[in-house]
């Protein structure tokens, strides 16, 4: 069974903004990345996803329930984006109404809370109250009430905005640890490096529109580049299958070229046809495309595929 499942999920204001068409499904024991910059409709899904706003149209499921229901909601964790607690609480005091909403049983509610508060990295903070909180503190306590019911989904909405690098590093960690315990992780961000070092599944998003979903090193294989070391003279041709070369530098009787094909698979052909030529080859490395080039590759296919077909 898919834990997070939609068809055509759409949710618009007056027929304009939110998201449209979403179709997704995600398993059990999975980071997926919901990627797109701010204002591309991110917020919007998963606050419909949780019932908190009505869909315009299309359906949803969360472990087989309808979205919008009590059932859909019972096994779910969320830290939005933008939040606020009472900040005459302390932290603690705070978790313990969180677990008294989410029905923890009394007897375990001291041993839930020591918990994810050492998971969240707030250990001897918690008692301070939340006025005096730092923004990563604040941050951290959140993603303590969002992980206190022990749910099976987990959704982080921009969960490292407040963080200092050391933040971020610990709340990847978390998703990992979670995803490890075969949990669902459904991470909105607008980080590219964020969405690359945890998520096994991704989405980019753009202006309301799923631009392109799937595995995120199937999503990163916008074009093959490598970098040849050969002793090339620069007057004999390469094989077919390279669509552009240019020398980045000579090393000695050696040169080091920039190659580009079509496909990934091209880069064995090149090898064959440099031997057959005679041509040494030294070293060959792949080149891994910036992420904002991978993230602008998908949204501009995107456009291109639309604009022809509106001809």
């Amino acid at each position: 069974m898919n834990v997070i499942e939609t068809d055509a999920l759409t949710k618009t204001y007056n027929g304009k903004g939110g998201i449209s068409d979403v179709s997704l499904s995600i398993g059990e024991g999975t980071i997926y990345g919901f990627l797109g910059p701010n204002g591309s409709g991110k917020s919007t899904f998963v606050r419909t996803m949780l019932g908190l706003l009505k869909p315009t149209s299309g359906r949803g499921f969360i472990l087989g329930e309808p979205i919008g229901t009590i059932r859909s909601r019972e096994q779910v964790g969320y830290l939005p984006e933008l939040f606020r607690y009472p900040d005459w609480l302390t932290g603690r005091q705070l978790l313990e109404s969180h677990a008294e909403l989410c029905r923890i049983p009394v007897r375990e509610r001291r041993k839930r809370i020591d918990e994810v508060v050492d998971l969240v990295g707030m250990t001897g903070r918690d008692g301070g109250r939340i006025s005096g909180f730092s923004k990563g503190m604040s941050q951290r306590i959140g993603l303590a009430c969002a992980i206190l019911n022990d749910p099976k989904v987990v959704f982080l909405d921009e969960p490292t905005s407040a963080l200092d690098p050391i933040g971020r590093k610990d709340v990847r960690d978390l998703m990992l640890y979670l995803r490890d315990r075969g949990k669902t992780v459904f991470l909105n961000s607008h980080l590219l490096h964020e969405v690359e070092s945890v998520c096994d599944h991704v989405s980019i998003v753009h202006e309301g529109d799923m631009i392109v979903q799937g595995l995120w090193r199937d999503l990163m294989q916008i074009e093959a580049q490598v970098e040849v070391v050969t002793d090339h003279p620069a007057d004999v041709p390469w094989p077919p299958c390279v669509t552009h070369v240019r020398k980045i530098k000579q090393e000695g009787p050696r040169m080091r070229w920039l190659v580009q094909f079509e496909r990934e698979s091209d880069v064995p052909e090149m090898i064959h046809g440099l031997s057959s030529a005679r041509i040494a080859v030294y070293e060959v490395k792949p080149i891994i495309p910036h992420l904002e080039d991978v993230f602008l590759h998908w949204v501009n296919r995107k456009k291109e595929s639309a604009y022809v077909g509106d001809q």
